[in-house]
């Protein structure tokens, strides 16, 4: 005998399903045989044993049976791991033993949940078609990140933009010297200068499309990380969003999920990480449960009581024409919905780690939710790419049904190169694990202390936006107010400046924008919550305006003042609501406002 043997009872359909699994794994490595016709080749084992467990029988005649025979199989196929734990974790292989011959003596209704679990298929399942239509995603979202920034690279960052990225730089070395290289890192040390700003965002949307076009995926998703950060790191308030480090974060773990190949193409792809797919997996779940968690331990009463729904649509930053007709949906329509977001946010979750149906049933949710949000507000390239997360929930056995046959392939052997990466990823798996699930239990226990070596490796990694903590809507705001910037040549009459996207002008119907983001709009909003005091930038902004700023002017929906900037700046707030369907019938206004004050007193600009 050459080989190992494992024999099992083949007139059990349980154990013919998971043989047939583990000889997907096993491959020539191991003989399979049912002890029908196998028990008399090993006579010191009765028939009565073989039909009650497995075993395994080695070239030199050592025999194993039960959980231990199991873990020795996944072994010979690279899954060491529960071998290891069965001989080293105290309990492990009494525990394992014992569920082994729970199952032994149920097998009729464990052959049952296998089923519900996993479906008529048991293969193990290949992720390589996942892999490539998540890079093509990925890439488009890079492409959408890079260009929106590109519009508005010399408005909000460049030397005559409402926050210049090189006189941040410069503060930061003056003020901490070389310690700011860390603090902040950034390829811009190297320049800030308006050219530098459009060329990063330019490079950027130029690697995107080649992600898209499967062109040497995994420097590119290396270089179009690095960029972004970089890019993050010197926008502060106007790159400061969730989804800005989600991409950072999701974009981090591509560097070891991309073929290192320059045109890798399906068919001749490398095999995917599985450490890469669970971190991506951890990373939704992360994003999902503390999007939910933060509702509820906010304390907010409008999650609580399930009313929240009755002021989201039209208090979010940009609401669309679909968000206003969602507003007037029933109110028994809102609460099921809010207690429907509880669900999809707090159950489903749990089911990312669980075998295929169930975390089919976790995809199809999460993206009926996101298609939702994508619909009633624009919120850039989020929902996109939350749904691009969603594709590690599946594998490439479902995608073969919609899978086009022209793009049929299948991966090649693996490489030393492929191997490394893979270490390299499991290593990641220990921090954004262990970080992760600190910052998760942190939402319930407050920040909890870590020893001091983990802290300050924690400290250091910061700045890199690896393990990021999520929270999306944690307290609803029930009222819109809408700051409105006027300008005036002689402090008597006043103009509005009109903004692109947000709401100003009552009949204007608000409209998609997504995936592109326009941040000074959406900086508007997050103003409007706060005092001007508060938002510097937002004085920063007016100041440019009185200066005649080509750049800032340029964010603008137009410019009221064409001959020349004006001598005076003010900005007031409205308070904004949507209309009732009645009152758009009969007038045709989206909005309604009332004027409640002055939000910053009138500014000029000094001799």
């Amino acid at each position: 005998m050459k080989r190992p043997v494992l024999v099992f009872d083949g007139d059990c359909g349980f154990c013919r399903r998971w043989v047939w699994r583990w000889k997907a794994l096993t491959g020539d490595a191991v003989e399979y045989a049912p002890y029908q016709s196998a028990a008399a080749r090993f006579p010191r084992i009765s028939e009565q044993r073989f039909a009650g467990a497995v075993h395994l029988i080695e070239p030199g005649g050592q025999s194993y049976s039960g959980a231990e025979a199991v873990f020795r199989l996944l072994a010979s196929a690279g899954r060491r791991w529960p071998l290891w734990a069965y001989r080293r974790v105290p309990g492990a292989a009494r525990a394992s033993e014992a569920f082994y011959a729970l199952v032994a003596r149920q097998r009729p209704l464990f052959s049952r949940l296998t089923q519900i679990l996993w479906g008529e298929r048991l293969e193990p399942p290949s992720y390589y078609k996942v892999r490539w239509l998540f890079l093509r995603l990925l890439g488009f979202v890079y492409f959408s990140a890079f260009g929106s920034y590109y519009l508005q690279s010399d408005g909000l960052l460049g030397h005559d933009g409402i926050l210049p990225a090189a006189q941040f730089l410069s503060a930061l070395k003056e003020h901490l010297g070389a310690a700011a290289y860390h603090l902040v890192p950034t390829l811009f040390w190297l320049g800030a200068s308006d050219a530098a700003l459009r060329g990063a965002a330019l490079a950027g949307a130029a690697l995107g499309a080649l992600l898209v076009l499967d062109v040497a995926p995994g420097p590119v998703c290396l270089v179009l990380w690095a960029l972004y950060l970089s890019i993050v790191n010197v926008g502060r308030n106007f790159m400061s969003f969730q989804w800005d480090i989600l991409l950072l974060e999701a974009g981090f773990l591509a560097i070891f999920l991309a073929p290192w190949k320059l045109r890798p193409g399906l068919a001749r792809e490398t095999k995917t990480p599985g450490v890469t797919v669970w971190l991506y997996r951890w990373l939704l779940f992360r994003l999902m449960f503390e999007s939910g968690c933060v509702k509820l331990l906010s304390g907010d009463p409008n999650w609580r009581n399930l009313t929240a729904l009755d002021y989201h649509y039209w208090t979010q930053p940009l609401p669309t024409w679909v968000g206003y007709y969602a507003a007037h949906l029933p109110e028994v329509v809102q609460k099921f919905s809010v207690a429907s977001v509880f669900g999809i946010e707090l159950v489903l979750p749990w089911l990312f780690f669980l075998p295929r149906r169930p975390r089919l049933l976790a995809f199809a949710g999460v993206v009926f939710l996101q298609t939702l949000i994508a619909l009633t507000g624009n919120y850039c390239f989020f929902n996109l790419l939350t749904v691009s997360l969603c594709l590690f929930l599946l594998d490439d056995a479902f995608l073969e049904r919609f899978w086009p046959r022209a793009l049929a392939g299948g991966p090649k052997e693996e490489r030393p190169a492929a191997r490394a990466l893979r270490t390299l990823a499991a290593v990641l798996a220990v921090l954004a694990v262990g970080f992760g699930a600190a910052q998760l239990a942190g939402n319930f226990l407050g920040r909890l202390p870590l020893p001091a070596p983990a802290d300050e490796l924690y400290g250091a990694l910061d700045p890199w936006h690896l393990v990021n903590s999520y929270g999306l809507f944690a307290v609803m705001t029930t009222s819109r107010h809408e700051i409105a910037i006027q300008g005036s040549q002689d402090g008597r009459d006043w103009m509005e400046y009109p903004f692109r996207w947000k709401p100003d002008a009552l009949d204007r119907r608000p409209r998609f924008v997504e995936p592109y983001q326009p941040r000074l709009d959406w900086q508007m909003w997050f103003a409007a919550l706060s005092d001007c005091r508060d938002n510097p930038w937002l004085l920063n902004f007016m100041a440019r305006l009185l200066q005649g700023s080509k750049p800032v002017e340029s964010l603008m929906a137009a410019n009221p003042f064409p001959d020349g900037p004006p001598k005076y700046l003010r900005a007031v707030v409205y308070d904004y609501h949507f209309t009732t369907l009645a009152q758009k019938r009969a007038t045709g206004d989206w909005w309604t406002r009332t004027f409640l004050g002055t939000y910053c007193p009138v500014v000029s600009l000094r001799r």
